[in-house]
């Protein structure tokens, strides 16, 4: 099994998990790898380096963690005198860990797709006939509910001037259908 990391056109990053190098190099040329954020086919390889656990590489990581929690414990924020320093709390001591742009990034992926997971878990898919359905709902003849479903960009107009709220939500692909 090939692990990669895989980044689009709009800079998602992301997994794939591919049989072998050939499986990769075959489903690209044929355009069937897609972001699972955007469904973006632009997609291009990262550069990765596979890391294999050894006993000693194991007690490395962990002295390093170790001596990495004991200087964050000496360090005083920026306007607090030693004098003024408490012992730190856990949300402190994270605060002055810097996190690099790529896991903010991969959180903010992650939390928007949790997001769009609950949308989807937690409303019905009227389909094409969202408008339709938003309407009736908005004047009392349908039953209120939370929906989801497909508008045009002139029927989403129509929908606020009317005073109707909706959201556009871009729903990936891959969470359209069942996952494998």
């Amino acid at each position: 099994m090939k692990v990669l990391n895989l980044c689009c056109a709009h800079d998602h990053h992301f997994e794939g998990w591919f049989g072998s190098e050939a499986d990769y190099v075959s489903q690209h040329e044929r355009g069937l790898i897609a972001c699972p954020l955007c469904a973006d086919t632009a997609i291009k390889r990262l550069p990765s380096a596979p890391h294999i656990q050894t006993s000693n590489s194991r007690t490395s990581t962990l002295r390093a963690l170790a001596e990495r929690e004991s200087a964050s414990r000496d360090m005083v924020p920026a306007g607090v005198t030693a004098s003024q320093q408490t012992e730190p709390d856990e949300s402190s001591a994270n605060a002055v860990v810097p996190m690099h742009d790529t896991s903010v990034q991969l959180t903010q992926q992650a939390a928007w797709m949790r997001a769009v997971q609950h949308v989807m878990a937690n409303t019905d898919d009227v389909g094409k006939r969202f408008a339709e359905e938003a309407r009736r709902i908005h004047y009392g003849e349908s039953e209120e509910r939370p929906i989801r479903g497909q508008a045009t960009m002139a029927e989403a107009k129509a929908l606020v001037e009317e005073g109707i709220a909706v959201v556009p939500l871009p729903v990936p692909a891959a969470l359209k259908g069942t996952l494998q």
